[in-house]
């Protein structure tokens, strides 16, 4: 029976519900794209190209691992981590001997992979250059379609992709930049492959030349490894299993050879997860938020009702069962639309990550059941929570005090709420504390947007007493605005519940959006400005394509010029990563100064690293240390430290030996060489002259580039959490919708009192300005303590990087925002006469 009346109910209602269902809606698209990240996290595939045709591939490890061990009251347990490297490990290529006498194994192909980008006009159509040997081209494999298989040291077999798009053929040069030096080569060939290869180019060289260019003598990338005819993958994959026991290797088959191929791929994988989980749980908190305050306002507007259901005897039980099975209804729609609103949403997010380079195209969108379904039961448990919470204090007043208590707001807000309230300011205030000591942005990150969304939360709890706290700092100046200023100001303490269910989304909006835009700024901001102060080079030397050759900085050096090539990787310590520099030794202190505290750059060498005070605060270092790490290749290495610096922000967290760097990348060449000069940029120039990809650039010029780059990565960021803010905007127009469309009978009365339809909105107008400045000064309020906190932790100072324009422009869309979404209701119940309207049954 109960279900019965709450379909009638939805049925006569739906304009009132109609709020909570784009509320709902909205909660469970955004839940939905959030998981579907997640999932290709997870489950996402990466196809192999150039391994198509080696049904088993065997491979270095690209992990670190650790394994720990606890013994407990007799118990022992076994705990194994395992963190991706940042760059290709390796194998002996001793090992093809001994997978060539595996049972079952016809042949074993070796791989070398290595950086080969061609200098043409059209490019390389986004694609990523990769140089081999032509004698792996059969673990695709490719086929000559025209001219010859490389031979000699100059000869080059291009992929049929590169010659369209190039318009080359053989016979035809081409100046290829890899490991080395630019070289031109002679095209001899050009190669088909037999599957589509859609996210590589590939250029084939003889194979001393491609053993040169690899630069990992004695080294190979992988093992193809093709069966004899008839026999079965699978019984080749554990025989070579089998016969690799005890060795590091890895062997892959079908779509496990991806990752191996593609390791851009496999490390967005744990990038994505990371993504989508924080946005997911951001997103969940958010829709709590609103969504708790959306049913509470529905409610209330429905209070009248319910105090009659009260009144004519229905129990505390039947009243909590009538809301429970409608907000499941309204659940279930909603949940259910945005679902699969959200299947869409999130292709378009994942587009959008790889179109910003965030995500490789290789790893391939995957769209499960679960998250949908997740999604959808998250918003019936939501609608279900929400409604139990709003409909606490209807439940619990006796039935006679119902109907009268329905004609006015309470005068102060139940103690439980209050009590909670101050819960959550307490907890947000321990997270702001907590987030100036965090002092790495993994794990300052989630506590910041966790903060906002706390403290926003304290803000919904506590909006009755807020409200008229404002409300009594602008009586006086609202009493000068006139009657209208008056009326606002009754109407602003007569309905400050009403007007705090509005507070709350606005202060989400300002406070969020505000968070977003400033810690990227905060955190470049001051990594650029530790950078410019010890950046002590006249010049700087960049690339416009993979990197700086070492022959130019070599040339350099031959005329005298103080040189430091600059080459960036990242390191684990333990399972901890961190970015690090390899950097030229000689004359460091002449072009670099990070702010030694302790030490000298002077010791730094081969056999010994420069760290920042963050790292060695974390791993209790001091020069003369011995520190143990992972280099990128997966390489252990075991150091002294030479010496301590502050600007880790801006140069990283280890600095090594430019050499001993260079041979564990899988790009050597220097991102920027440094000059120390008496010379001109033009003689530099004439210096480089052969080296046409080069740029000569002022430290102020590379700042700029530098700033260029970090807004790239920040849009990532800004895309990440622009759902969000998105959703919080619509809450903010559907809540002051539902606000307004509520008083219809109220604005009758005022116009039946003599009131114009001009007076009434400007009440109204009025009104929402005071909202706005409240919650303005709530959300900035918010902000600006978590920028502090987060500025303190990652920098070391209490100075977060705020833009006044672009503060100005979020106050100004939301205050846009709050205007329309209240006027267009406003005015659309005006249009309605007012005696019509008065005389109406409620």
């Amino acid at each position: 029976m109960m279900l019965r009346y709450a379909l009638q109910t939805v049925r006569a209602r739906k304009a009132g519900f109609l709020g909570a269902f784009l509320a709902l809606m909205c909660a469970a698209a955004l839940i939905t794209a959030c998981g579907t990240l997640l999932d290709t996290g997870l489950r996402g595939s990466i196809r192999t190209e150039r391994y198509a045709a080696a049904p088993v591939v065997v491979s270095a490890d690209q992990y670190v691992h650790r394994t720990t061990v606890k013994r407990k009251k007799g118990k022992t347990k076994v705990k194994h981590k395992a963190k991706p490297i940042a760059e290709r490990a390796w194998l002996s290529a001793d090992l093809g001997a001994t997978l060539a006498r595996t049972p079952g194994v016809a042949r074993v192909v070796p791989e070398l992979t290595f950086l080969a980008q061609p200098s043409t006009p059209a490019g390389t159509g986004g694609r990523t250059a990769y140089g081999h040997a032509w004698d792996s081209a059969a673990l695709t494999p490719y086929r000559l379609s025209a001219g010859s298989a490389p031979k000699a040291a100059g000869d080059l077999v291009i992929d049929h992709d590169l010659a369209a798009r190039a318009h080359l053929r053989p016979g035809d040069r081409l100046t290829v930049q890899s490991t080395q030096s630019p070289r031109t080569y002679r095209i001899t060939g050009i190669a088909t492959p037999a599957t589509a290869v859609r996210h590589q180019t590939s250029l084939f060289f003889s194979a001393p030349e491609a053993e040169r260019l690899a630069a990992h003598p004695g080294q190979v990338t992988a093992f193809g490894v093709l069966p004899v005819k008839g026999a079965d993958p699978e019984a080749v994959r554990q025989a070579v299993t089998r016969v690799l026991h005890g060795s590091t290797a890895q062997v892959s088959t079908g779509d496990a050879r991806g990752p191996v191929e593609f390791l851009d791929a496999a490390a967005a994988r744990t990038r994505l997860v990371s993504m989508g989980g924080a946005m997911g749980g951001t997103s969940l908190l958010v829709a709590v938020l609103v969504v708790v305050g959306t049913f509470g306002l529905s409610v209330q507007q429905r209070h009248r009702e319910l105090a009659l259901l009260r009144a004519i005897a229905a129990t505390p039980g039947q009243i909590r069962r009538l809301l429970g099975r409608e907000a499941l209804i309204i659940g279930a729609a909603a949940g259910t639309t945005g679902a699969l609103l959200g299947l869409p949403l999130g292709a378009w997010l994942h587009s959008r990550f790889v179109a910003l380079g965030a995500v490789p195209a290789t790893l391939q969108h995957t769209v499960g059941v679960f998250p949908p379904f997740a999604a959808l039961a998250a918003t019936l448990l939501g609608a279900w929570t929400a409604a139990r919470i709003a409909s606490r204090r209807i439940v619990r007043i006796r039935p006679a005090e119902a109907l009268a208590e329905a004609r006015s707001e309470r005068g102060r807000p139940a103690w439980g709420r209050i009590a909670a309230g101050l819960l959550l300011l307490a907890g947000g205030v321990v997270l702001v504390v907590v987030l100036s000591s965090l002092r790495t942005e993994p794990a300052s990150t989630p506590v910041t947007f966790l903060a906002v969304v706390v403290l926003s939360g304290s803000v919904a709890l506590l909006g009755p007493l807020l409200v008229k706290a404002a409300t009594l700092l602008l009586a006086g100046p609202l009493r000068l605005t006139g009657h209208g200023g008056r009326l606002a100001t009754a109407n602003l303490r007569g309905n400050a519940t009403r007007m705090a269910s509005v507070v709350t989304p606005l202060t989400l909006l300002i406070g969020m959006t505000c968070t977003v835009l400033f810690v990227q700024s905060t955190l470049g901001d001051a990594a650029r400005a530790q950078a410019r102060e010890g950046a002590t080079a006249d010049w700087v030397v960049a690339a416009q394509g993979p990197g700086v050759p070492g022959e130019a900085a070599r040339r350099l050096r031959a005329q005298h010029d103080t040189v430091t090539e600059v080459v960036r990787t990242t390191v684990r310590v333990g399972l901890d990563k961190y970015p690090a520099q390899g950097v030229t030794p000689a004359g460091l202190t002449r072009t670099w100064d990070p702010n030694v505290t302790a030490g000298s750059l002077g010791d730094l060498a081969h056999g010994t690293v420069a760290v920042s005070e963050l790292t060695a605060d974390q791993h209790h270092l001091k020069p003369g240390s011995t520190l143990q790490l992972t280099l990128g290749d997966g390489t252990p290495a075991k150091l002294t430290v030479a010496a301590v610096y502050a600007r880790g922000l801006g140069f990283g967290d280890l600095t090594f030996a430019h050499d001993l760097v260079a041979q564990h990348v899988d790009n050597p060449l220097a991102s920027s060489v440094l000059v120390s000069t008496t010379r001109t940029k033009t003689q530099l120039a004439t210096t480089l002259r052969e080296f046409p990809g080069l740029r000569i650039l002022s430290p102020a010029a590379a700042d700029s580039l530098q700033a260029d780059r970090q807004q790239t990565n920040a849009e990532v960021n800004y895309l990440a959490m622009g759902l969000v803010l998105a959703f919080t905007a619509i809450a903010v127009v559907n809540t002051l919708a539902m606000s307004v469309a509520e008083r219809v009978r109220e604005f009758a009365l005022l116009r039946l009192a003599g009131a114009t339809r001009r007076q009434v909105l400007r009440v109204l107008r009025t009104e929402v300005l005071s909202v706005l400045l409240l919650a303005t000064s709530l959300g900035s309020g918010i902000s600006l303590a978590v920028l502090t906190a987060f500025s303190v932790g990652m920098t070391g100072r209490a100075a977060p990087s705020v833009t006044p324009l672009l503060y100005v422009s979020v106050v100004a869309i939301a205050a846009l925002l709050a205007l329309v979404s209240s006027a267009l209701p406003g005015r659309a119940a005006l249009r309605v006469r007012a005696v019509t309207v008065a005389t109406a049954r409620e």
